[in-house]
């Protein structure tokens, strides 16, 4: 029989049902956060990764807030950053997750991984919003539906990969944050299926009027999955994708600016704004690290676009 998890609260930092070395280890993985935060974490995941081969198989629950609780193995290089509790994943994402509480909206959640943005938006600090997590590998799989039972199954998971059309494609990868589908590597990996964002209109997961965050997820394959959501985009949609940080050519924003309706948005840290971007340029000074990723947004919705301005408008009163 599995252990039960080992406990950690985020808010107070208490951590609870470890054993001394699980402890020290703990120490050992904020420690490395705090240290390698100053560069960009880079070497941290594979730090932390040879420091899990020492622990033994269990999980940690990470307690996000009152109400929403996010588990994974203890020791996982990519997770293991949140028991450092300066530290903030991908806050220009939690900037309007926060701010869209009050809002009606389903989040619809690709390449969840272990389902860390579907545990938050569905809490009630959030406001409770439905979301639907969708994840196409049967390990990541497993753990999300995990995190969904913990947290009282109240969102939806669909095992699928987002991508150009209906159909099965090769999931592949050796990093469960970077499983993809762009390559098709013969014999490895595993077949997963596949959907459009547009058939969770036809397939009747979501209506095609509506309010939606599209957290797009999905290792390369973001401009096909972008092109499959034609319909989904005319609703009042905004859609979050990630721009590579090597990615010089910033090709994800170059197609949203130059092949959609949608406006480009980025958080510029600078301004400490959500910028509508007209020139790619901008993205040469924010995309200052090579090995990481910076999400931007797009969408054609007076209504997003009303509230991204509110929200600057509240920031700039917050700074005066």
């Amino acid at each position: 029989m599995a252990q039960a998890p080992i406990q950690f609260d985020r808010v107070s930092g208490a951590l609870e049902g470890a054993n001394l070395w699980e402890r020290t280890a703990a120490l050992a993985l904020v420690t490395g956060s705090k240290i390698s935060s100053h560069f960009s974490h880079m070497g941290y995941i594979a730090c932390a990764n040879l420091l899990r081969k020492a622990l033994p198989e269990r999980n940690i629950a990470i307690k996000l807030n009152q109400d929403a609780v996010f588990e994974f193995p203890y020791g996982d290089g990519y997770w293991s950053k949140l028991l450092n509790r300066s530290y903030n994943y991908e806050d220009e994402l939690e900037l309007l997750f926060v701010d869209a509480a009050d809002v009606d909206y389903t989040l619809i959640d690709c390449g969840a991984n272990y389902g860390y943005w579907s545990v938050l938006v569905s809490s009630a600090p959030f406001g409770a919003h439905k979301a639907i997590a969708i994840e196409p590998s049967s390990d990541n799989f497993a753990k999300l539906s995990n995190n969904a039972a913990v947290n009282g199954h109240r969102f939806e998971c669909m095992r699928v990969a987002i991508g150009a059309s209906r159909g099965t494609a090769r999931l592949s990868g050796t990093k469960h944050e970077k499983f993809s589908i762009a390559s098709d590597h013969a014999g490895g990996g595993e077949e997963v299926p596949v959907i459009a964002l547009d058939n969770l209109i036809d397939d009747g997961k979501v209506a095609a009027s509506g309010k939606y965050l599209i957290k797009l997820d999905v290792e390369g394959v973001e401009i096909e999955a972008i092109r499959s959501g034609a319909r989904l985009l005319q609703a009042d949609s905004v859609i979050m994708c990630e721009e590579h940080g090597s990615d010089r050519s910033h090709a994800v924003s170059r197609y949203i600016l130059e092949e959609t309706p949608l406006k480009l948005i980025v958080f510029d840290p600078r301004s400490n704004r959500l910028e509508t971007v007209t020139e790619l340029s901008i993205l040469d000074r924010i995309k200052v690290s090579t090995h990481v990723g910076y999400n931007v947004f797009g969408t054609a919705s007076a209504f997003w676009q009303d509230r991204i301005d509110a929200l600057n408008a509240k920031t700039a009163r917050r700074m005066q």
